[in-house]
């Protein structure tokens, strides 16, 4: 039972991932516990994110798969791709994903508000449909983060553009799709709709992809992009965008660079920033950064006693499964007195590009800034099954190896699959394995991971004369 004073030992603002573990695990305790969620249960990744976006990639892949099926002795006859028989069943299977998060929080005595919850001070909360006003004697905030877009003084037209969060909802494929952005949900979907057959164009500020990766992740995934037939413009950006209403292609794009494009969709992916701008968080005192990110230590705890945070909303690490661990991690420490905080360290990623990027640990730049020497191996091969379908992509594999204690610091993949195989090897990482440990472990022959414990030479870069 809440303390006499408070109408709830917890309430949870956000109904996503983060969220949704810690206030269903508090409540199994005894605790009154609630959840606010304004929009549906399930938050960024599987309403408009993680999951819904891997359903894209899948249906983009089929067509891939179908066109290779041909050199394998498979005949195929005329084929086609329905949008709306996709998007039906992608969207029925995000409602009932949707529907489970829902149920397992009532199950656990969880009471959910279908609303939006914003502070009055550390310990109240007004519920802005109902104008309820609660109090609780522990808030977590888990509102997760929302796509960043220029405002119209900074680009003219921008309400032209879609974001992540619409891209799901399109009836129809563009015509011509031209995505902003060269992070990893840019070149995520720059591969879906290019695979799907639509003609695709991203426009990036930097000169290569993927900045924060490794850097032959980075170029690897660079070549990709126009291996799959995506026109990629770098150095510039947009300056303008007007509604022409010509034809097909309404919507003309002006470069920085002087040139324009022409599209009927367009796609902003230049990031994102936390949900805090409606949350009051200064009513209660609560501390953000400059870009609204929550700031919490290593037990997600803000500046405020009362209150906490995990997710997105604080900026540390924007990935789904570190969200749940954190509010695990706070769940457990605050109503199981089990206390532990999330290793932020080595944690395993993929970007789900075609093929694939799978990454854990430090790539080859942090390691030579954190240790000085380190040694690299790397190798880059066509896979065994791209020998009949003509596919001309290459896996690369890539070791960053700490070289006085030959401690595996980083391993990098990008070939199909490498989301799976770093999952497993983001174990050995995390164990602190060494490159001999890889070099005793037997290979699994034939498959294209055994390349990972069968690298013996060192890299040399090469040296101008």
């Amino acid at each position: 039972m809440a303390d006499k004073t408070y109408d709830y030992d917890l309430f949870v603002i956000g109904g996503g991932s983060g969220g949704v573990r810690a206030a269903r695990l508090a409540a199994l305790t005894g605790a009154k516990v609630a959840v606010a969620e304004e929009y549906r249960m399930g938050g960024t990744c599987v309403i408009r994110g993680c999951v819904p976006k891997k359903f894209m990639v899948y249906a983009s892949g089929y067509g891939k798969h179908i066109k290779h099926a041909k050199s394998y002795g498979w005949s195929v006859g005329d084929v086609s791709y329905d949008h709306e028989v996709f998007a039906t069943a992608m969207h029925a299977e995000v409602d009932r994903l949707s529907g489970i998060y829902h149920r397992n929080l009532v199950n656990a005595g969880v009471e959910v508000f279908e609303e939006r919850a914003e502070f009055v001070d550390a310990t109240t909360l007004r519920l802005k449909t109902s104008g309820k006003t609660v109090t609780a004697r522990k808030i977590l905030i888990a509102v997760g983060g929302r796509p960043w877009v220029p405002s119209s003084d900074e680009l003219p037209g921008v309400e032209h553009t879609i974001t992540s969060n619409e891209i799901f909802d399109l009836e129809t494929l563009p015509k011509h799709l031209v995505i902003a952005g060269g992070g990893y949900i840019a070149v995520e979907f720059a591969h879906v709709f290019a695979g799907l057959g639509v003609k695709t164009c991203l426009v990036y500020r930097g000169d290569t992809v993927l900045r924060g990766f490794d850097e032959d992740v980075r170029t690897a995934v660079h070549e990709g992009l126009k291996e799959a037939g995506v026109r990629v413009i770098t150095q510039t950006v947009f300056e303008k965008i007007e509604d022409t209403g010509n034809g097909d292609l309404p919507l003309r794009i002006q470069l920085k660079n002087g040139h324009h494009l022409d599209a009927d969709v367009i796609m902003m992916a230049v990031g994102r920033r936390p949900t805090t701008d409606t949350l009051g968080c200064e009513a209660a005192g609560v501390a953000l950064d400059k870009n609204g990110a929550v700031i919490v230590d290593e037990w997600s705890r803000t500046n405020v006693p009362s209150v906490w945070a995990v997710g997105d909303v604080t900026d540390r690490v924007a990935l789904t499964p570190v969200a749940i661990r954190e509010g695990h991690a706070f769940a457990d420490t605050e109503f199981y007195d089990k206390p532990w905080h999330f290793d932020h360290t080595d944690i395993p990623t993929a970007v789900f590009t075609q093929p694939e990027v799978g990454t854990v640990g430090m790539t080859e730049a942090e390691a030579r800034k954190a240790f000085g020497t380190v040694d690299i191996y790397k190798t880059r091969f066509r896979p065994m099954k791209n020998m009949l379908n003509g596919d001309a992509n290459r896996v690369l594999m890539k070791l960053v190896v700490k070289a006085d204690d030959e401690r595996v610091l980083g391993v990098h993949i990008v070939g199909d699959d490498a989301a799976e195989m770093i999952q497993a090897v983001g174990i050995a990482i995390k164990m602190g394995a060494t490159k001999l440990d890889f070099d005793r472990t037997c290979a699994l022959h034939p498959s294209v991971a055994e390349e990972l414990v069968t690298m013996r030479q060192k890299w040399v870069p090469e040296v101008a004369s």
